[in-house]
């Protein structure tokens, strides 16, 4: 290549490299649901930084999961991984049961 064609070209070639994705969030829960076909519905329980008082407060949130072989039941835990839309509420999937309920 000339000087004035490396001038040229552009800074990042992107044509020839496989495309990145962003890494998906995983969370660990306890299932409080399991009524629903290949549904589950997982608490996670997370510490967070009140933004004035500073002190840790425990903020809870439930997530619908797919649960493709419905082998999950009520008291197991849990790590979903977030996924893409699978219906109006699920976003995440589960990736493997860490714990069963006695």
């Amino acid at each position: 290549m000339t000087e004035k064609a490396k001038l040229n070209a552009p800074a990042d070639s992107t044509a020839n490299q496989p495309v990145q994705r962003a890494l998906r969030k995983t969370r660990v829960g306890i299932v409080v649901s399991d009524k629903m076909d290949k549904t589950i519905v997982v608490e996670i329980t997370e510490p967070v930084r009140h933004p004035l008082y500073k002190k840790y407060v425990r903020q809870t949130r439930r997530l619908m999961v797919h649960d493709e072989n419905n082998e999950c039941g009520v008291g197991d835990t849990v790590r979903v991984m977030e996924t893409r839309p699978l219906s109006k509420n699920k976003f995440w999937r589960l990736l493997r049961v860490i714990e069963k309920a006695k």
